[in-house]
């Protein structure tokens, strides 16, 4: 199995990173641990590095760290820290081989903080984002996509980040992150020819909304993820998520399109490996 989106580099790991990564090593699980800032993107390398195989990383600027303003969420609290997004700096980290992606990075809406400074928030977040682009393309990489819209139009972000996508294409393609966007805005994504990935939400999500989109989804395009340490997939909800746990996302997987485990597990983990270029 392969979880192509974990954070076993955030602070939510520091006192037991390495057993957590070893827990997945030994279930068979390769992961990504996927950067949000510079500093934790530099653990995720270092990380990798202390691994020959089945451990990469992925760096960026996740757009909630371009303004200051503390979360709560998942259980999981932390102030999160302003940071400019440099573009050289980022580019030296991702010269590294143990870099497979850039990101994650995107528009986030849920959580804009000073109201009086929304547009110029917005805007911010999409010129970072198109940098992530410029940085994808200037290393060969793919792109990590993080989006969640505002409560009031949680598919308008969705529709912007399509719009930015079309005009600064991707050379490598990507993988739009933990999709929760409608159903029928997937097929514009999978026709840029990015992969969807699938977390935890697919276990629990009682809209529909989520499986729906994964039925719409062909196999070949379909990437497991956990999102680490948030959206634990029952039947573990409640407990901090880790990259083992992968293996739950693939069994509802396999549930919902009326495929067996063993082809999610295969079709899945051929796919991250063709998508981010790993040898695992």
């Amino acid at each position: 199995m392969f979880d192509t989106h974990a954070h076993v580099n955030f602070n939510a790991f520091k006192d037991d990173a390495d057993q957590v990564i070893k827990r997945a090593l030994e279930r068979g699980v390769a992961m990504i641990n996927v950067g949000a800032q510079f500093s934790t993107s530099k653990r995720a390398l270092e990380m990798a590095r202390n691994h020959e195989r089945n451990v990469y990383a992925a760096i960026g600027l996740h757009p909630i760290h371009l303004e200051d303003f503390e979360i709560n969420e998942e259980g999981v609290n932390f102030k999160s820290r302003k940071e400019e997004f440099d573009f050289e700096a980022y580019r030296k980290l991702g010269e590294n081989d143990k870099v497979v992606a850039i990101g994650e990075s995107g528009l986030d809406y849920y959580r804009l903080s000073d109201e009086s400074r929304h547009h110029e928030i917005i805007e911010k977040q999409k010129q970072v984002f198109i940098k992530h682009t410029e940085l994808a393309n200037a290393l060969i990489l793919p792109l990590i996509v993080h989006c969640r819209g505002a409560k009031e139009n949680m598919d308008g972000a969705y529709e912007e980040i399509l719009a930015i996508l079309k005009k600064h294409s991707v050379k490598n393609k990507g993988v739009m992150h933990c999709y929760i966007g409608a159903p029928n805005l997937v097929k514009k994504f999978l026709e840029l020819g990015f992969y969807i990935g699938f977390n935890g939400v697919l276990t629990f999500d009682k809209t529909g909304r989520v499986e729906e989109v994964l039925r719409q989804t062909p196999m070949e395009r379909i990437l497991l993820e956990t999102d680490c340490p948030y959206l634990t997939p029952a039947p573990k909800r409640g407990q901090r998520n880790e990259p083992m746990f992968v293996e739950f996302v693939a069994r509802k997987a396999a549930e919902v399109i009326g495929a067996t485990f063993e082809e999610v597990v295969e079709i899945t983990d051929k796919n991250a490996k063709e998508l981010f270029n790993t040898n695992s």
